[in-house]
């Protein structure tokens, strides 16, 4: 059996994986987390071979998190579930460790195929951002001005870009309005740009809305 714990802030996409599961004869839950500090203590005590994490779960963001569970948890594949499509959230979360990347908008059955492959040591990348990497890779590609930004800036970018407010966002990344400012004003600065109209535009051109 595969032991793989859940850990996501929404109760029902927990419940979901569950079913899903629970229909697969190889996947067993053996546990759920809602935060990071969570999910730790419950490694601590519970076997487990795969972790779903969250990319928006509240903590202190994804890409420590990764590493974090890397270095206590050397053993446990960490496969990395999203809202947002495939880019450079996916390859951040590549490049700190994790053994693959899932857009929630993609089928349940990739998610058990990921599930699978990472606990066979496998790295789980759908065929989309395979495609996506490769093209770069042969082409040297130099990244565009997004690619700049740390996960939490890039998180703020494409909430931003929904019309979501400073008080929404802080909402859903458990941080206060205050840090979401700054976080706004870096990527102003870093992306060039100086109204949040600005950055509506940029995320609908550059294809980063969810």
């Amino acid at each position: 059996m595969i032991r793989v714990l859940i850990a996501d802030d929404h109760q029902l996409i927990r419940a979901g994986f569950r079913q899903l599961a629970a229909d697969d004869h190889v996947i067993e839950v053996v546990g759920e987390a809602a935060e990071g500090g969570e999910l730790l203590r419950r490694l601590e005590r519970t076997r487990t071979d795969v972790v779903i994490l969250d990319i928006g779960m509240p903590g202190p963001g994804f890409v420590p998190l990764i590493g974090e569970l890397r270095k206590r948890f050397p053993r446990v594949a960490v496969l990395v579930v999203s809202m947002h499509p495939e880019g450079q959230l996916a390859v951040q979360a590549l490049r700190a460790g994790a053994a693959g990347y899932v857009s929630k908008t993609q089928a349940p059955s990739e998610l058990l195929a990921a599930v699978k492959k990472a606990h066979a040591g496998g790295t789980y990348v759908s065929p989309a951002l395979a495609e996506r990497l490769a093209v770069e890779l042969r082409s040297g590609f130099a990244g565009r001005a997004h690619e700049a930004l740390s996960a939490r800036e890039y998180q703020v970018l494409c909430l931003l870009g929904t019309g979501k407010s400073n008080k929404e966002i802080a909402v859903t990344l458990s941080v206060g309005p205050k840090t979401v400012s700054t976080y706004r004003s870096r990527v102003l600065r870093k992306l060039s740009l100086k109204t949040n109209a600005d950055l509506v535009r940029y995320v609908i051109e550059q294809g980063l809305a969810p």
